[in-house]
């Protein structure tokens, strides 16, 4: 394993840490003919994250000051909805797209040079935000709490051996949650949903379904695939993750500038680094989010499969979003295993 440096328990205190503002020391020497000085990031991604950001803005950036606000993702949205007469931020990291949809008119477009490294599918036509990172959705499996063959589908999960052993989170309150179990009930049938949701806990905390099956009292766990990864990276030999053979998706995680934020010339410096190859392989290997560059190839620096071994089938988010109240009418209807804590 590449990652052995940081142990088990390190990344998943490191991951539950509350994000703190990180200083980078001006420069005036680099200020006088660049722009620099403060910049401020509000970011909902965890604090492995942020942190593996300014380790590198700290070499590449040293005359501009990164501020990152942590946050949840609605949170902060509505936060910079509310500033938008006069702004605080400058740089919003990360979002769904169907989450910054919403807020378009408190984004600034902008076309960095860093877009000819990242695929046209991740980058919004008006240059308005783009993939910073790309999530794949999995099933993180502990075979200490099963018998028999490990689940190789999704259909696998149907099995009533897996009765009370699959943990999900609320998709009422989990985007995560949300987008996997709609896109399964999209793909492969209400049938096919409702037999997973009678073998399912659920539970109101996302990070209650890694670190319960980490810790061994569940088989299964619904997430993405940055969230898991960090105990199989730790080196916890049962845990394994399920790229589903009938297929799994990816969805973009995007960052976007802020429309007038305060300091938008230092900001776009920003930006490009946010999403330079040098960002992009740290967060990888320092917080395992999977890079949305293509000239960055995943199993060369991680144990990770590329996109390219993983079958993938489409993922509509517009069409996830307009479903959105409809199906979670529907989830709410079918039986559950039981109530998580």
């Amino acid at each position: 394993m590449k990652n052995e440096k940081i142990s088990p328990l390190r990344r998943v205190m490191v991951m539950s840490l509350p994000l703190l503002a990180a200083s980078v020391p001006l420069c005036a020497a680099h200020a006088q003919d660049k722009a620099g000085g403060p910049v401020v990031v509000y970011v909902s991604a965890n604090a492995q994250s942020a942190e593996a950001v300014t380790d590198v803005a700290r070499k590449k950036l040293p005359d501009v000051k990164l501020n990152m606000v942590g946050g949840g993702t609605g949170q902060l949205l509505k936060r910079v909805e509310a500033e938008a007469a006069s702004p605080r931020a400058d740089i919003f990291w990360t979002a769904f797209a169907s989450s910054f949809e919403r807020y378009k008119g408190n984004l600034a477009e902008y076309r960095s040079a860093e877009l000819s490294a990242i695929p046209e599918k991740y980058v919004e036509k008006s240059g308005l935000w783009a993939a910073s990172n790309v999530h794949v959705a999995v099933a993180m499996l502990n075979s200490k709490q099963f018998q028999g063959k490990a689940p190789k589908t999704w259909r696998d999960l149907t099995d009533p051996r897996f009765k009370g052993k699959i943990i999900v989170s609320n998709p009422e309150d989990s985007s995560t949650a949300f987008t996997i179990l709609w896109w399964i009930e999209k793909n492969f049938g209400g049938d096919v949903l409702a037999q997973i949701a009678a073998n399912s806990v659920v539970t109101p905390s996302g990070s209650n379904v890694v670190r319960s099956v980490g810790q061994g009292e569940y088989a299964v766990g619904i997430t993405y695939e940055s969230i898991a990864y960090p105990y199989v990276a730790g080196g916890q030999r049962e845990i394994r993750l399920m790229y589903a053979e009938d297929g799994t998706f990816e969805i973009p995680d995007d960052m976007a500038l802020i429309k007038n934020g305060p300091n938008p010339a230092a900001a776009k410096r920003a930006y490009d680094l946010m999403l330079s190859r040098e960002v992009q392989v740290a967060l990888l290997e320092n917080a395992f989010r999977r890079p949305s560059r293509s000239d960055i190839k995943v199993s060369e620096i991680i144990d990770m499969p590329d996109l390219s071994s993983i079958k993938l089938l489409p993922f509509d988010e517009g069409v996830a979003t307009a479903d959105r109240d409809a199906f979670l009418a529907r989830w709410k209807a079918l039986p559950k295993a039981a109530a998580g804590k």
